[in-house]
């Protein structure tokens, strides 16, 4: 999942609501696709029904089933993201790359995993979410993941 934008706040009372747009603007947004709103840590998908730009980082947008004031406030300040499926072509390929936690020495990339909305790498025997708030950074040249791994992940 990609985030898109932040529920900002309700914009009057038939469900409208104020989004905030990440590196977006509203011509990006494909009306047939869902965009995805958390609910009790899971994705649920809307239909956007319309969206108006509101300068060049926020819109006004509809989307099912929020047709209320109150609908719209509920969902008030949560992240809106998009199901972005990386091409096979955007996958980086970290076999053999070195891999570090905050300077010290993990071991080489096995093995990959690529589990939906959570891409893992394998150490060894130890597989490793490469999530991004985890990556400090990447070097291709020298094939090195510095990584700020959780307590207890290896």
């Amino acid at each position: 999942m990609l985030q898109i934008a932040k529920i900002l706040k309700s914009n009057g009372t038939d469900g409208g609501i104020l989004v905030g747009l990440y590196d977006c603007c509203t011509e990006d947004f494909d009306l047939k696709e869902p965009v995805y709103i958390e609910f009790d840590g899971l994705p649920v998908p809307f239909f956007i029904e319309s969206i108006q730009p509101k300068g060049t980082t926020k819109a006004i947008m509809h989307i099912t089933d929020v047709c209320s004031l109150e609908d719209a406030e509920e969902i008030v300040g949560r992240p809106m993201y998009l199901d972005a499926e990386l091409e096979e072509e955007d996958v980086q390929d970290f076999t053999g790359w070195t891999v570090y936690d905050r300077g010290r020495l993990v071991g080489e990339v096995s093995g990959e995993e690529p589990i939906p909305g959570n891409f893992c790498i394998y150490v060894g025997e130890i597989m490793i979410p490469l999530h991004e708030d985890f990556v400090i950074s990447v070097d291709p040249e020298s094939r090195r993941l510095d990584l700020d791994l959780p307590e207890g992940l290896y």
